[in-house]
């Protein structure tokens, strides 16, 4: 079976609503790279969309599920619970970024993560509104479409978003957003649309995924954890993207000292199998009344196998390290391109450890970033065997994603792909 079969298939068989980034389907992976049904081989800068921070089939992640499968694939923790549940709860409550005793659920999307802990920050406020920042993704599911900052493609087909959310800029340079700026829009958000006392919840990624890998400055973190304390808020840390080793830390907002009261994970905790959850402080989690939280597979007993020796494989393999070590070498080589004219024009890289993102710029409109231009450099480095993902507002942004247990030689390789891509669009 060939890709061009299996892309017919795909296109009778599978809505359209559902994208693909490529048009290449795997046949097998191991750590960082990946071989497809025609037997071409790539470098994987992807990871299934951060998914993957300890590889494809890690041996220590494989031999979980192996051996869990020789005893029960599920019970439903709701009707029956068994160890790997509470062990895994454990070990994030001990490595939950407060310093309050922590609580964890589990579910089995990030959207689903992302959800939950607005409803659990809702039942302890007695409060609905929430707030979110533009360029936000937050899931595509009714109230997490609803905190996502961006119209097209994930709400405009789907008829009026959920009351009582609510958005403010995120600070941008390239869009002349500052701080203040954001800061300010809160205050007309109290003044024209909800009052403080009525919010339950700000929610924020700590660095934007699809947003565009976007920072959160430090001092808006800092802040808004004041605004929150000042009135009863509660502030939620969205990790879906950014936990997990991916910036160098456990937890990307631990990079700004700033305590969240919940944080919402999914992506990489569980090594490619479906696991998401919300860790909160103890006493916002025992709000809800039993029964109000759950879900069928939430924290299935597969999950929760790979999820604890993803836990170990960070510890041992010192991924935290590894990923600052990875996301230095990306940023030496791609501030290398930046004084090139044989490259097509990009912006500095920007991220946090081996989360990085760079925009590709219209030389032609003043460097400015050009719409598509991620999307048009990814495909090129499809072609020169790199499989890598854009995003931003306007599909202007590379992001890289590598695993971040790859080789330097791999690391190497992939960005090499990517520099032929930058030659190519030129």
């Amino acid at each position: 079976m060939s890709n061009d079969d299996l892309l017919g298939r795909r296109q009778k068989a599978v809505p359209r609503g559902v994208a693909s980034a490529t048009p290449i389907f795997a046949d097998r992976a191991a750590n960082a790279e990946l071989w497809d049904v025609d037997g071409r081989r790539y470098v994987d800068f992807a990871g299934g969309i951060a998914v993957l921070n300890v590889g494809h089939l890690h041996p220590r992640v494989v031999a979980a599920v192996s051996e869990q499968l020789t005893r029960f694939s599920h019970t439903s923790f709701q009707v029956m619970g068994y160890e790997s549940y509470v062990a895994l709860a454990e070990r994030l409550n001990a490595l939950a970024p407060f310093k309050d005793e922590a609580k964890t659920i589990f579910f089995t999307t990030g959207a689903e993560a992302t959800e939950n802990a607005v409803k659990i920050a809702r039942a302890a406020t007695g409060r609905s509104g929430v707030i979110s920042f533009t360029g936000a993704f937050h899931g595509r599911s009714a109230l997490a479409s609803a905190m996502t900052g961006k119209v097209s493609p994930y709400k405009w087909q789907f008829g009026p978003s959920l009351p009582d959310v609510f958005h403010v800029p995120f600070p941008n340079p390239a869009n002349g957003v500052t701080v203040a700026d954001s800061l300010k829009a809160l205050e007309f958000l109290f003044a024209a649309d909800i009052h403080p006392r009525s919010v339950a919840a700000i929610i924020i990624e700590p660095v934007q995924g699809e947003g565009g890998f976007n920072v959160a400055p430090i001092d808006l973190l800092h802040a808004l954890r004041a605004l929150c304390d000042t009135h009863g808020i509660k502030l939620i840390a969205d990790e879906v993207q950014s936990g997990f080793a991916r910036t160098g830390k456990m937890f990307a907002i631990q990079h700004s000292g700033v305590e969240p009261d919940l944080v919402a994970v999914a992506k990489s905790l569980a090594g490619g199998f479906p696991l998401s959850g919300v860790i909160g402080r103890a006493e916002l989690m025992d709000c809800v009344e039993p029964g109000g939280l759950g879900g069928t597979y939430g924290g299935s007993p597969i999950g929760c196998a790979a999820a604890l020796a993803v836990l170990d494989v960070i510890r041992d393999e010192a991924l935290l390290d590894r990923s600052l070590g990875i996301g230095a070498r990306i940023r030496t080589r791609v501030e290398g391109w930046r004084t090139r004219n044989d490259l097509q024009s990009i912006s500095a890289p920007r991220g946090l450890g081996g989360m990085i993102g760079f925009d590709i710029l219209d030389a032609g409109q003043g460097m400015t970033p050009l719409a598509n231009g991620g999307k048009i450099v990814a495909a090129k480095a499809l072609d020169a065997g790199l499989i890598v993902l854009n995003c931003g507002s306007r599909g202007e942004t590379v992001r890289i994603l590598v695993p971040l247990t790859a080789s330097d030689e791999i690391v190497d390789e992939g960005l090499d792909c990517l520099e032929t891509a930058l030659s190519a669009v030129l």
